[in-house]
């Protein structure tokens, strides 16, 4: 079996404007050219479709599901109560821009997506979810590819090269920093 013929990884979220923060979770495994399956599954509204989820994941053989939702923030927590796959929850910021006409003040939560972050992160003994930090889809990638680098030593192999170049690209702006100090570099970076 390989990580790049078939989708080992599903990701899902609650409604569709989630896939703005949930895209970046896809873009990180595309990059690594790992297999997944998106879809939209709302504990709320669907109910039933997610009990179909958790079965069909298994069907599938997913090793991981990453589930973002804002708000209450139960889909993670209900997916992870109808399967023994691993969940990776994604807190997502509500945004309030559906419509239009409302004020720019009334566009985010009230609770900056603490409210989704506590949801997850607070699941009751024996029912566990990994949480991410809010809106961070694309960590929640990453996890999701370390738990698959114990089954798959290439993978492994490609998350020590990210690692790497993560190092050397922290040294190459240090670099440029102190070559054309703070204020110079500040304002090209930042601009």
């Amino acid at each position: 079996m390989s990580y790049s013929k078939k989708p080992l990884i599903g990701i899902i979220m609650g409604s569709s404007s989630d896939s703005r923060v949930m895209k970046g979770a896809a873009e990180i495994l595309d990059d690594f050219k790992i297999k997944h399956e998106d879809q939209i599954v709302s504990a709320h509204r669907t109910p039933s479709r997610l009990s179909e989820y958790a079965k069909h994941a298994e069907d599938m053989g997913f090793k991981v599901i990453i589930a973002g939702a804002g708000g209450a923030a139960h889909l993670p927590g209900m997916i992870a109560s109808h399967t023994v796959i691993p969940v990776i929850g994604v807190p997502i910021l509500v945004y309030n821009d559906k419509n239009p006409k409302k004020a720019d003040s009334s566009k985010f939560s009230a609770f900056g997506g603490l409210d989704s972050l506590l949801s997850i992160s607070e699941m009751p003994s024996g029912s566990p979810v990994v949480a991410v930090g809010i809106n961070k889809s694309s960590n929640a990638a990453i996890y999701a590819m370390k738990i698959l680098a114990n089954e798959f030593p290439e993978l492994s192999k490609k998350l020590k090269n990210h690692k790497s170049e993560q190092h050397d690209s922290v040294l190459k702006e240090s670099q440029q920093m102190l070559k054309e100090g703070l204020s110079k570099f500040a304002s090209k970076k930042f601009k």
